[in-house]
C-alpha cells in the first residue's frame, strides 16, 4: 500500500519554519510522505532545500501582497494565482488530500490551492496572538485552526521541542541573566543590556548575551573594556543550554521563543519588536503579562528603574506559574486531530 502524501506549507521567518519542521518530523515518524511548499524568498530554502526527510520540496517565486499598491499589487496577485495553479498540479500528481499551513506569505499559493481543490482538507496553525492577513482570509475555509491564543482551538499547546520541558527547572533566585535578541540580534536589547550590565556585575549576577552577528564585536568590546565577565556570542543552535543556565531572561516575544521560555519555566522581561506585523509580539507577551507571569516594556519606554525592581519580584512564583501555560506533545496532539479528518 502506497504511503499518503501530506503537504506542509508556509514560512518566511524562523518562527513559522520551526513549526513547519515540527509537523514534518511528526508526520515522517508516522510514516507519511511529506511535501514542503515554500518560497524562494525568506529563509525557506535555507531550512528545507536539502532536507532528506522530505519526499519533495518546492520553492515558488512568490512575495507578499500586503502593503503593496497599484500595479505591483496586481502583479503580485496575478503571480499568486499562477503559483496556486502550480500547486494544484502538485496535489493532483501526488494525490494530496491534506494540507497544513503554518502561515506567512510562503503559504499563500498552497493554501489557496487546497481551498480550490475538491476532497482536500486544509488546516492552519496560527503562531501568534494576532492572526496574520493570510490566515484571516483562509481560516474561513479551514477544517481546523490550531492556536495557543484562540479560546476555541482544539489543541491550545504550542509545538515546542521536548528538550525545553526535559531541561526545565523552577527558578528561586537570580544568579544569571540571559539577553536574547533572536538569531539576527536586536540593537534595542543589546543597548539595554549594556546600560544595565555594570550594575548587574556589581550585584554579582552573571550575564549571558546573544548579540546577533552584526553587533557582536561592539558588545564584546564593551564587556572587555568594562572588565565584565560575560558569556557573549553572536548565534548558537543550542539556545536551550544557554536558556537552562539562566535564572531570568530579557527577550523578544516571538511565539516560538515565548513558549520555549514558558516550557523551560524561565521568568522573562519581554521587549517586543515594535515593527512586528499587527504588533503581534506585544500582544503575545501581554497574554502572559495579564496573568502576572512575565514583565513587559516596549522599546521606546525602556527604563532601568522599572527593570531592576523586577529582579526582586517573586521569581519562584512566576517560574512555577509558567509550568501551567504549556504542556508537551502539542504537535502529536495536533496531528492526531488532523488525521481524524
Amino acid at each position: 500500500m502506497k504511503k499518503e502524501y501530506i503537504v506542509v506549507t508556509g514560512g518566511g521567518t524562523g518562527g513559522h519554519l520551526k513549526v513547519a519542521d515540527a509537523f514534518i518530523e511528526e508526520l515522517i515518524n508516522r510514516d507519511f510522505n511529506v511535501i514542503f511548499i515554500g518560497s524562494t524568498k525568506g529563509q525557506d530554502k535555507a531550512w528545507f532545500e536539502n532536507d532528506r526527510r522530505l519526499s519533495e520540496a518546492f520553492f515558488l517565486d512568490t512575495s507578499g501582497v500586503v502593503n503593496k499598491k497599484g500595479l505591483s499589487k496586481i502583479l503580485s496577485l496575478t503571480n499568486m494565482f499562477s503559483k496556486s495553479l502550480e500547486c494544484l498540479k502538485i496535489y493532483n500528481k501526488f494525490k494530496v488530500k491534506k494540507v497544513i499551513s503554518v502561515g506567512g506569505f510562503s503559504a499563500a499559493p498552497a493554501s489557496f490551492a487546497a481551498i480550490f481543490k475538491r476532497n482536500c482538507s486544509f488546516f492552519i496553525h496560527e503562531q501568534n496572538s494576532k492572526m496574520g492577513k493570510l490566515n484571516q482570509i483562509t481560516s474561513k475555509f479551514a477544517r481546523q485552526i490550531y492556536s495557543s491564543f484562540l479560546e476555541n482551538s482544539k489543541v491550545k499547546d504550542y509545538p515546542v521541542d521536548l528538550k525545553f520541558f526535559e531541561n526545565s527547572r523552577i527558578r528561586k533566585e537570580i544568579k544569571t541573566i540571559a539577553f536574547f535578541g533572536g538569531s539576527q540580534g536586536a540593537i534595542a536589547i543589546n543597548n539595554f543590556a549594556l546600560k544595565v550590565a555594570p550594575k548587574l556585575n556589581e550585584m554579582g549576577i552573571k550575564i549571558i548575551h546573544q548579540t546577533g552577528k552584526n553587533d557582536f564585536e561592539r558588545v564584546k568590546d564593551f564587556y572587555q573594556q568594562n572588565s565584565i565577565n560575560a558569556d557573549v556570542f553572536d548565534f548558537t543552535k543550542d539556545i536551550m543550554s544557554k536558556m537552562n543556565e539562566a535564572d531570568f531572561c530579557v527577550s523578544r516575544a516571538g511565539a516560538s521563543t515565548l513558549f520555549e521560555l514558558c516550557a523551560n519555566n524561565l521568568p522573562t522581561f519581554f521587549i517586543p519588536f515594535k515593527y512586528a506585523a499587527a504588533n503581534h509580539q506585544y500582544f503575545n507577551a501581554k497574554e502572559l503579562f495579564d496573568k502576572k507571569l512575565c514583565f513587559l516594556q516596549i522599546e521606546d519606554e525602556l527604563d532601568e528603574n522599572y527593570f531592576f525592581p523586577c529582579l526582586n519580584s517573586d521569581i519562584e512564583k512566576i517560574s512555577t506559574g509558567l509550568k501551567d501555560i504549556i504542556k508537551p506533545n502539542a504537535i502529536k496532539n495536533i496531528v492526531d486531530d488532523i488525521l481524524e479528518y
